[in-house]
């Protein structure tokens, strides 16, 4: 399968393929033995239909036991337990919430006692935390030196709230994470090109972002809607929030130019399953 990178450079992913399932990892985490990452994509699952193949989302209308078998399989593929995992309940919040050892197997072997959750930290060794995307923005943080960690569902609601940056001021509370310390990455979402918005929205980013920023966030069409960029905000956001410039790895690879390969809310018109972004401690 071709996939459509954006960018002539090498792609800021890697693309792996391991019992017969295909997710992806960074480089710059690969190089953290204590951490384990991937993201997922349409490729090795159970499900079939709009769902196909690795679908896991419990709530889109899939049959119960293919989203487990799929959990199953993304789990072993990139080399963790599925009863360790956590998962967030995403409602395009600013919520971060803080994970603990007894939060381990929420949303996956019990249910999640809490609601509203768009991002997630903890220091817990053997805790996965899990959040869910099919054109919106994930956010990866890695904390190597407090050995702590953080991941953020951000979508333009999460982006204009700017959890990204509640986040890492969440980390420095909980952990005593400094900034500088810190390596995020943006994952794979849906790029300026194929994301249309209309006049509220950019005004929402207009409210939220330096007048400096706004010619490489928006522009305007003929139509009266905007085009907008969620990986240079997230980007933007990142930067002030103190990470440096050199440890922010960027996607290059849209959710909605790739249908095939990744689900895409937009391209599919809804009918579709979802992706997971995990992050986990060794």
């Amino acid at each position: 399968m071709k996939i459509n990178w954006h960018s002539e450079n090498m792609p800021n992913m890697h693309v792996n393929e391991k019992e017969e399932v295909t997710f992806l990892t960074y480089p710059a985490f690969e190089e953290m033995p204590e951490i384990v990452h991937g993201f997922s994509t349409r490729l090795g699952g159970v499900s079939e239909g709009i769902y196909s193949s690795m679908n896991l989302s419990f709530t889109r209308g899939d049959k119960e036991e293919a989203v487990k078998e799929n959990y199953r399989r993304i789990s072993s593929a990139m080399g963790f337990a599925m009863e360790n995992i956590v998962t967030s309940d995403q409602t395009h919040t600013a919520n971060v919430r803080r994970v603990t050892e007894e939060d381990r197997g929420n949303g996956i072997t019990k249910p999640r006692p809490y609601k509203d959750v768009d991002g997630m930290i903890t220091n817990v060794p053997g805790i996965v935390l899990a959040t869910f995307y099919a054109d919106c923005v994930p956010l990866y943080f890695v904390d190597p030196v407090q050995k702590a960690i953080g991941l953020s569902h951000s979508g333009w609601r999460g982006t204009v709230s700017k959890i990204g940056k509640i986040t890492v001021e969440k980390m420095s509370e909980e952990y005593g994470t400094r900034p500088e310390e810190l390596y995020a990455a943006v994952g794979p979402s849906i790029c300026q090109k194929c994301y249309e918005v209309s006049e509220d929205v950019a005004e929402e980013f207009r409210r939220a972002f330096d007048p400096k920023h706004w010619n490489t966030l928006f522009y305007k069409k003929e139509n009266g809607k905007y085009q907008l960029n969620l990986w240079e905000a997230n980007r933007i956001v990142l930067l002030e929030s103190g990470i440096p410039e050199d440890h922010i790895s960027m996607p290059n690879l849209c959710t909605c130019c790739n249908p095939e390969f990744l689900f895409s809310h937009r391209a599919s018109k809804g009918k579709r399953g979802n992706l997971g972004a995990f992050l986990g401690i060794r």
